[in-house]
């Protein structure tokens, strides 16, 4: 059986990991599979394997895999006209342990088949159970030795983390395997925990406080174990384990609260502005990327040598199909941040969750302008560098836009002047930080636009239907202006943990505990960074497009793309009319919580049907993991941990809301092949009811 994995010796040379002698920086490895498993008995060859644990995160980010297991069918994203994925978001009959294939429904070849986490996760498991089990023979210098062993306990720990997240109870080993075995037991939700709430205890212990063994950025420190292991320990004493975790609560709470302090007191304050997180990222290993916030992150650079099985293909799924409105007055290009392949489009939740006027969070992540970049109609007094694309954030109670027309049409006849002629945008020259443009201009042509309500409806997803709406305003954490060819890899780093959740984890911890007045301090650290500063323009816009400034490809016609093509801007005065131009301070503290909340949190919680105190605080917190954490890859295992994934995405995802089924959707299907490959110990072919029992409910 293929997919029956060896989880032992035979798996640990896998194409695109290094095994060369450690480096201060892994990607700098020369790319090698050519060793033979004698050299892991040698310290230079376990050392080399535990840099190349590094390369086994990469894979959650290079493919269609990163937002259909950790984004689709939650309350934040849905699929747009792109149907790649779209049994991870329906939770339709196509969505099964058979796999994800055109025989089985799928749209094309790209989807994300149910076993790709399972068996993944297992490559590096395998390595770490080598480094573990060799380790105190193979090595005997005692810091170098106890470095090895952070860094399995932490990769082990990690890989269970996320196959239990997403499958249950799982099967553990956590010993090497000489040959093919294929006679595992299922270990229970319980016991599966505890493995990994172990291995993160190890590794935060081994480490060896905040020393960037392997490059700073890139690198496991004790501060991201300590993260990680209040993670499992809140998962432990969540919603979903409740038959059974009522012990482990008090304990496991004031574990958890003592990690993230531990996290929180070593690495500082957060990042003072949110932008410098994800849109200021200016190129490849940018000052941005050594963040102390930063606490792990798949690591990436230009070195077309390291890039291995697996590249940073992320750039891909959060943007619109802007290349198809209005004829193709924008086109793609590498000098744009994002490939319009529509993937993830954002829910009216995600939109609305947002305080539209003082939560600067919303204006650094949403794209909501792109400039003409090719004029495909003289007459329509367009001209390269106008806005071309003008997505309107506006509210439900806004009625500034209920008599306009938006779409690839013109907007307004009633514009035209009496000679019959269409207003020319005249913005001027780009927008600079402390620039207005786009600010007082309210009526005006542009190529193709969207409002999100009209008369009090949420009418965005009427725009584009084909058969699914394929225009919506993207996010741009992921967006990168130093590929070299328009599909080819995104050379940033993936952020996949940072103090901005750490504190979000506290929080929910504190509320979990009744003590709601340390639950708002640490809410309102992180509200407090998302405010507007003194200074800041409401109108300026950045993103990943930046690095093309840098980028080799930045001469000629392409310099002229870029410069046309990113505007600078957003819709912030025209998403927020009556509001004047101001560049004061805003302000999102909590005065009281959970009770009297801000009114989009009252109205969220409304719909929810949040009651009760903790309820109340619970989805409140749930609301601001989206303003901070949207699109990080992670959505779908929060509200599964706190059992809010089917009353969310009933409430905020229509296309999920018809099939998620509770005692279900809560848990991915267990791979069909894996256990039809196994075995009983006496050799013979597991009953029907011994491989029903491998399965989860409802599948």
């Amino acid at each position: 059986m293929n997919n029956i994995k060896n989880i032992g010796v035979a798996l640990l040379v896998m194409a695109g990991l290094t095994f060369t002698s450690c480096s201060e920086d892994f990607l700098d490895e020369e790319l090698t599979n050519q060793y033979s498993t004698e050299y892991f008995d040698t310290p230079e060859g376990l050392q080399a394997l535990t840099v190349s644990l590094y390369g086994n995160i990469r894979w959650h980010f290079g493919f269609e895999w990163s937002y259909g297991q950790t984004l689709y069918g939650t309350d934040e994203f849905t699929n747009a006209n792109d149907l790649t994925n779209e049994m991870w978001n329906t939770y339709d009959n196509r969505f099964g342990p058979a796999g994800a294939t055109t025989g089985t429904g799928a749209a094309n070849g790209n989807a994300t088949n149910p076993a790709a986490l399972w068996d993944e996760m297992y490559y590096g498991i395998a390595s770490a159970n080598t480094i573990i089990a060799k380790a105190e023979t193979v090595i005997q210098d005692l810091k170098i030795r106890n470095r090895c062993l952070a860094h399995a306990y932490f990769l082990r720990g990690y890989n269970y983390y996320r196959l239990t997240a997403q499958y249950g109870g799982v099967a553990l080993q956590t010993t090497p395997i000489v040959g093919v075995k294929r006679n595992f037991s299922r270990s229970t939700d319980e016991e599966c925990w505890e493995q990994v709430i172990s291995d993160f205890r190890k590794a935060y212990n081994l480490f060896e406080g905040e020393v960037f063994t392997y490059g700073k950025g890139v690198t496991w420190t004790k501060a991201t174990a300590a993260h990680f292991l209040a993670k499992a320990l809140l998962f432990r004493v969540s919603e979903r384990n409740n038959e059974w975790n009522g012990s482990y609560k008090d304990a496991d709470l004031k574990e958890a609260i003592d990690a993230c302090t531990y996290a929180i007191s070593v690495r500082g304050a957060l990042t003072p502005n949110y932008s410098d997180l994800y849109a200021n990222w200016t190129g490849i290993d940018c000052a941005n990327e050594q963040l102390d916030e930063i606490l792990m992150a798949a690591g990436h650079n230009g070195d077309a040598t390291t890039v291995g099985r697996f590249g940073n293909r992320t750039y891909n799924y959060f943007t619109p199909q802007f290349s198809s409105f209005a004829g193709g007055w924008v086109r793609r290009g590498v000098w744009i941040g994002a490939m319009d392949f529509q993937r993830c489009r954002p829910t009216e939740y995600s939109y609305a969750v947002y305080n539209h006027v003082n939560d600067a969070r919303m204006w650094k992540t949403f794209k909501t302008v792109y400039g003409v970049n090719t004029v495909v109609n003289a007459d329509a007094g367009v001209k390269l560098g106008d806005p071309g694309i003008v997505m309107i954030l506006n509210t439900k109670n806004d009625n500034t836009y209920d008599g306009y027309k938006f779409g690839a049409t013109i907007q307004n006849p009633d514009w035209k002047d009496d000679a019959g002629r269409l207003p020319e945008w005249s913005v001027g020259s780009r927008q600079t930080p402390t620039s207005g443009a786009l600010t007082s201009k309210t009526g005006q042509f542009v190529p193709n636009s969207l409002v999100l309500y009209q008369n009090g409806t949420y009418v965005a997803p009427t725009f584009k239907n084909q058969p699914v709406c394929n225009f919506f305003a993207g996010i741009n954490k992921t967006d990168c202006g130093s590929r070299t060819a328009e599909r080819g890899d995104s050379h940033r780093d993936v952020i996949m943990a940072r103090l901005g959740e750490t504190y979000l984890t506290r929080a929910e911890c504190y509320a979990r505990q009744g003590n709601y007045g340390n639950a708002m301090k640490d809410i309102n650290t992180v509200r407090e960074r998302a405010q507007w500063k003194s200074g800041e323009n409401r109108s300026f816009y950045s993103d990943g497009s930046l690095a093309f400034k840098v980028n080799p490809l930045n001469t000629g016609a392409s310099a002229t793309n870029y410069v046309n093509s990113n505007l600078d801007m957003n819709t912030y005065y025209l998403s927020n009319p009556g509001v004047a131009v101001t560049t004061a301070a805003s302000n999102l503290r909590l005065t009281s919580f959970p009770a009297n909340l801000p009114a989009e949190d009252e109205e969220i919680l409304s719909k929810v049907g949040a009651g009760s105190e903790y309820e109340r605080a619970l989805h409140f917190i749930l609301n601001e993991r989206t303003r901070e954490l949207l699109g990080e890859f992670q959505r779908w295992e929060t509200l599964s941990r706190t059992g809010t994934l089917i009353k969310r995405a009933k409430a905020f995802n229509p296309e999920a809301a018809v099939n998620i089924t509770a005692n279900k959707h809560e848990l991915r299907p267990i791979p069909q092949d894996f256990i039809d490959g196994l075995l009983n110990e006496d050799g013979s072919n597991l009953s029907a009811s011994q491989k029903a029992a491998w399965q989860n409910p409802g599948y």
